[in-house]
């Protein structure tokens, strides 16, 4: 068992104001860049912004020691496959989940991502070397099926150390770990909250409810999320597989392609993992799992 990193009142206030801070201004000037059309700035900001809950710990001084640097996956060499490849199986099923609700909304021509891709530059790129789209989703799924999310939990690994490794600790001693986890994932969907408003980060700008509701939902989301990246960090003791899971997770996005441009303001509903009906496959996993840690309160 490694020893749990332990967390002062203080050094967590300390962390949150660093975490928070510094996030929510990067987040408001990527949105100012998005809204302007730069999206190589927009995305660096992103990639910046996902480090701060890291600098968070340092500044407050929080150890690194006791998260779990060296893996010892002897015997839990299943939870890596849980790791990788799970955040995909829930994605397919809630994705296919919401086009049995919206049939009308799945776009069979790929238009959607052909206009996506036009507008990159890419799908120029992608017919040069004689790719057609369905070719080409097909190698997005393999790649965020075997290398993709690896890359991914280098930059995940800036979230998860404030998140899993500091944060969620220090809250579950508080509250106990159901409460803990909801409030940690609460907070941790709060922290996205400023490029949701501004920018229409990740369900965009016209859907149902904007833009009160998109904040809410996908708070739900990162609670359920939060329940399976911690699971797999308490079993497997090492801050490396959550941010693998965090990686998988951020590298599946195919289902957010294949909607209709049409059915944009239904994104609250999905097809990514997290629309209201997309996210139900999510939400049993993370319910399964604490019903099967109760008797460890959770």
């Amino acid at each position: 068992m490694m020893k749990k990193t332990k967390t002062s009142r203080k050094q967590f206030v300390i962390y949150m104001i660093v975490a928070f801070g510094l996030a929510w201004v990067l987040e408001i000037i990527a949105s100012i860049y998005s809204n302007k059309g730069n999206q190589m700035v927009f995305k660096i900001n992103l990639m910046i912004t996902m480090f701060m809950p890291f600098l968070g710990v340092l500044i407050a001084r929080i150890p690194l020691k006791g998260m779990g640097w060296v893996p010892h996956l002897k015997n839990k060499i299943r939870y890596v496959f849980f790791a990788l490849w799970m955040p995909a199986l829930l994605s397919i099923v809630g994705g296919v989940l919401f086009f049995v609700f919206f049939p009308d909304a799945y776009d069979s021509e790929f238009l959607t991502l052909r206009g996506i891709l036009e507008e990159a530059g890419a799908l120029q790129q992608l017919e040069a070397q004689g790719l057609t789209i369905p070719m080409y989703l097909l190698i997005s799924t393999i790649q965020a099926l075997t290398y993709g999310p690896f890359i991914n939990m280098f930059v995940a690994l800036g979230e998860e150390v404030g998140w899993r490794g500091a944060m969620y600790p220090y809250l579950k001693e508080k509250f106990g770990v159901t409460k803990g986890r909801i409030v940690g994932g609460t907070i941790w969907g709060a922290w996205h909250w400023p490029i949701m408003i501004f920018a229409g980060y990740e369900y965009g700008k016209e859907y149902i409810g904007a833009p009160v509701l998109g904040p809410i939902v996908f708070c739900i989301s990162t609670v359920m999320m939060g329940i399976l990246f911690d699971y797999v960090y308490e079993k497997t003791e090492t801050i490396w597989l959550p941010s693998l899971m965090h990686g998988a997770v951020n590298a599946f996005t195919i289902f957010a392609y294949l909607s209709k441009s049409e059915y944009a303001d239904m994104a609250i509903f999905g097809p990514a993992y997290i629309g209201i009906i997309s996210m139900i496959p999510m939400i049993i996993m993370a319910v399964v799992i604490c019903i099967k840690q109760r008797k460890m309160e959770c």
